[in-house]
């Protein structure tokens, strides 16, 4: 397979308006640790009395998990309906509560984006990676994170990890090949705008990894506290 990058130039800073708070997401295939290191994280912002807001996509909001499960617990969906099902629960979510937690200084964190839509539908659903990335676009604004935390690992490694949660959801049943091709996207994203990506091994020991997302955060979170006294 053949993998494709976003139309943007390779390398080119993150868009972004000027906004208090700090927006940051946790992507990679199933099973690569994203929400026992979001709650790791939460609970260092929470140690130093920072106020921050964990979500998720989809399912962040009201609208959000109803649309998750259709998606997620229901049966078939055409994967051009699938793509736009994502970027409606996206654009609510944006609209309702990220952008009004980066308004008020808050650190947002979502696990997943639309760096996943991008892998799953326009990458291993082969719907186009610009295609659905643009639309992911125009559904939130252009909003894109400050910093994407990737998690990476064997996708063999990821499966065996979730073997054991109970019952798949309808994207953790696809085969190898999807699979895979979701990695290589994922890979290749990073790769092409390593300005906000952070690649992290997720088949390093917990502690180790939280350890490293930490060090991939306080830069941020360092910038952050001083142009709020820059504003005081």
């Amino acid at each position: 397979m053949t993998t494709a990058v976003p139309s943007a130039a390779p390398g080119a800073p993150a868009p972004r308006a000027p906004r208090p708070g700090l927006f940051i997401s946790f992507e990679g295939g199933d099973g690569v640790g994203k929400t026992t290191q979001i709650a790791a994280l939460a609970e260092h912002l929470e140690a130093q009395g920072v106020e921050h807001l964990v979500t998720r996509e989809p399912g962040g909001t009201g609208l959000g998990a109803q649309i998750r499960g259709l998606l997620l617990d229901g049966g078939h969906v055409a994967p051009r309906a699938e793509a736009l099902l994502y970027a409606a629960d996206r654009a609510h979510h944006v609209e309702t509560l990220v952008r009004p937690a980066l308004d008020r200084g808050a650190v947002v964190l979502t696990d997943r984006y639309l760096d996943s839509s991008v892998a799953y539908q326009g990458a291993a659903r082969s719907l186009g990676v610009a295609e659905v990335r643009d639309l992911s676009l125009w559904a939130t604004g252009g909003l894109l994170p400050d910093l994407t935390i990737l998690l990476d690992a064997d996708p063999l490694l990821a499966a065996r990890r979730t073997s054991g949660r109970g019952r798949a959801d309808r994207l953790e049943r696809e085969g190898e090949a999807f699979r895979a091709a979701l990695r290589e996207q994922f890979l290749a994203l990073a790769a092409a705008e390593p300005q906000r990506f952070r690649l992290i091994d997720a088949a390093r020991p917990v502690p180790e990894i939280a350890g490293a997302v930490r060090g991939a955060v306080e830069p941020l979170l360092a910038g952050r506290t001083a142009r709020a006294g820059e504003r005081a």
